[in-house]
């Protein structure tokens, strides 16, 4: 997996009505050095009725969608956030990038580690034993809170996922190299005993 030391990871909710998806919440969090040093986040108006089965799921209510400001001014406000920054996100290749896409915001370019496909690799290893690779189910199998559906914690819960993976092969580095170390000089292990 690729280390960015920062990134933003970034999360969008959306309303879907008659097989179009309207973006209804941009949220993401810059990581410096493993740490949230901003954030963004803004609802966005939308003429279309929210479908109360989305407004169940993320909280979103159409009181809030009402009173946003229009998806040009919040995506030229998420591009300035954004800037030159690596972007992560999860699953984002397939739904969250096309939609930004759609609406005239083209972030393919800067988009560096997608989470779903890391977790798809590690479910053996890693994540041994987990019911689904859904974000929620995979931020609780490690032990990861966050309340999902609501963009900023997923964007959250995203970043914290990538601090972990970026953990875990840390540590598998530092195995390999020590099992090498042992390879090399059998009596390495003996530590200060032979002196």
């Amino acid at each position: 997996m690729k280390t960015l030391t920062e990134y933003i990871a970034f999360d969008l909710e959306f309303n879907t009505v008659d097989d179009v998806s309207h973006i209804i919440q941009v949220s993401a969090v810059r990581y410096c050095q493993g740490i949230e040093v901003d954030s963004f986040d803004s609802y966005v108006y939308s003429r279309v009725p929210l479908q109360s089965f989305i407004n169940g799921l993320t909280g979103i209510t159409a009181e809030k969608i009402q009173s946003a400001p229009q998806i040009e001014q919040v995506l030229v406000s998420f591009k300035d956030f954004v800037g030159q920054v690596p972007l992560i996100g999860y699953n984002a290749q397939k739904s969250d990038l096309p939609l930004l896409l759609e609406n005239g915001l083209d972030l393919t370019s800067l988009y560096q580690v997608d989470l779903y496909d890391q977790a798809f690799e590690r479910r053996s290893t890693d994540l041994n034993g987990i019911a689904n690779l859904k974000l929620q189910t995979v931020a609780n199998f490690l032990d990861i809170k966050g309340q999902g559906h609501n963009s900023l914690e997923d964007a959250r819960m995203t970043a914290q996922v990538y601090e972990k993976f970026l953990e875990f092969d840390e540590n598998r580095q530092l195995l390999e190299k020590q099992e090498e170390v042992s390879i090399d000089n059998p009596f390495a292990s003996l530590g200060n005993w032979l002196d």
